[in-house]
């Protein structure tokens, strides 16, 4: 990211700083995003080119956002200094917020997510992701203006800037943003590794509900968790045989299973959503927000159901809470990439002492996506301070503790259980009580702050 912000302060225009930020944002979206083609043509069995060039369309609609904020830094003829430290950073992350909202949003690959494992982490419970992420570009940008101003006091005191981040990060890391509530739950995540080529085919429907529950009976455990669509018929055309057996195999344990599975109403809507069939009594849980042209399609491009062979391609967006009694703790369910919305998911807290999110990853095939959708979740049991349970069909299922920690895992493209014990939290993080707002309003102090070193009666460049 220094590397961007350093060619950005050598560009005279805007133009040429926009064509900048595009081209990292081809680089970074061509390459972190590739998996939408496996998507759409492996699995959505769209034509090799036609799946191509919407990947390609995808890809350069995302890089626009570091286009736009090389384009408007560009315009701006302020100190150099205040250049790199306040403008930079802030036009950075605010396009990165944009990028998480604007056409029901896309917040895969916000530069934060990179820094789970330093100590810029630490800034997460606070300020959510994008304090994270803002964070990380100050003192990119601190890197930048270090190279290139002259004075050597001003360099001194920009590498010191950009360790006084780090180090706050550090000093950070230990602090108790949560406190233990009740006792610590045995839990069960199934990783059936049913082929997505034979998800949904009629012949395979059997053999996918004797996987799930040979693998659930093998597992004694206070709450087991199934992944996204692990029965993958709609509820009410399931056998209700099937279905009462594993209630009463909950009851028996005093135990709740949580599962994937489509379910419809009396209106003909139909959500994707959990259920559960445990002893705390049915309950369903609907996914809110829908991928767009996977389970969602606008009506201007209800034609490209004739092209894309996805099965339940026209989902209802569910309403209301999310949030589910199970093994005598309240859960905040997410589906599939609902937990790359942060502000979305607080809203269950902090009445929820755990996190879990039920997916379905394969539809990228062995790709970079699993490992991204990891830290993804990663950064929301960070934020929250709430352990994070993640039940996949092909992987990543992983344990992760409420320090963002992954303190088990099972192998991708693998059948198995993972079975361990987490300890539900309770407390409300800063970030939790206001969402972005910390770091929209830091973004905002900083252009600011930017915009008073302006030489009075200077113009913007063209």
């Amino acid at each position: 990211l220094w590397l961007l912000f350093l060619v950005w302060l050598h560009c005279s225009r805007p133009r040429e700083a926009a064509l900048c930020g595009f081209a990292f944002g081809l680089g970074l979206f061509g390459t972190g995003a590739s998996w939408v083609y496996v998507s759409l043509h492996d699995f959505g069995m769209m034509p090799a080119p036609l799946a191509a060039a919407a990947t390609a369309f995808f890809c350069a609609y995302l890089a626009l956002f570091p286009a736009l904020a090389g384009s408007l830094q560009a315009r701006l003829e302020v100190s150099p200094v205040a250049h790199s430290i306040l403008l930079i950073p802030a036009l950075w992350v605010i396009s990165e917020w944009m990028r998480s909202w604007l056409l029901t949003g896309f917040p895969w690959l916000v530069m934060g997510y990179s820094q789970v494992d330093t100590p810029l982490a630490a800034y997460a419970p606070l300020a959510g992701l994008y304090g994270v992420s803002l964070m990380l570009a100050i003192a990119s940008g601190s890197a930048a203006a270090a190279v290139v101003t002259p004075q050597k006091p001003w360099r001194i005191g920009l590498v010191a800037l950009a360790a006084s981040i780090l180090l706050g990060g550090v000093l950070m890391r230990d602090l108790e943003w949560s406190h233990a509530r009740g006792a610590p739950i045995s839990v069960a995540l199934i990783q059936g590794n049913i082929p997505q080529s034979l998800k949904f085919e009629p012949s395979q429907y059997a053999s996918t509900l004797s996987t799930y529950r040979r693998l659930i009976e093998s597992a004694d455990a206070k709450l087991t968790i199934l992944p996204e669509t692990a029965i993958p018929r709609f509820l009410d055309l399931v056998d209700p045989a099937y279905l009462e057996s594993l209630v009463d195999l909950a009851r028996k344990r005093q135990a709740d299973i949580l599962a994937g599975a489509p379910y419809r109403n009396e209106r003909g809507e139909y959500f994707n959503g959990v259920v559960n069939l445990g002893q705390s009594g049915l309950q369903f849980a609907a996914k809110t927000h829908l991928v767009t042209l996977g389970e969602f399609v606008p009506p201007e491009f209800k034609w490209i159901l004739g092209v894309l062979r996805i099965p339940l391609s026209d989902f209802t967006a569910g309403t209301g809470t999310r949030l589910l009694n199970a093994a005598g703790e309240r859960v905040a369910i997410t589906v599939c990439y609902e937990d790359a919305f942060g502000e979305e998911l607080i809203t269950q807290l902090p009445e929820a002492g755990l996190l879990a999110n039920l997916s379905n990853v394969a539809w990228f095939g062995d790709s970079l996506a699993p490992g991204q959708h990891l830290q993804i979740s990663r950064m929301r049991a960070l934020e929250t301070a709430r352990p994070m349970l993640r039940a996949t069909n092909t992987g990543v299922t992983a344990i992760i503790d409420d320090r963002g920690h992954v303190t088990g895992q099972l192998p991708t493209f693998a059948e198995g259980v993972l079975q361990g014990s987490v300890q539900a939290r309770a407390g409300t993080t800063p970030y939790v009580r206001v969402g972005n707002l910390i770091a929209l309003i830091a973004c905002a102090v900083l252009l600011l702050a930017a915009l008073a070193t302006l030489p009075r009666g200077t113009a913007s460049r063209n």
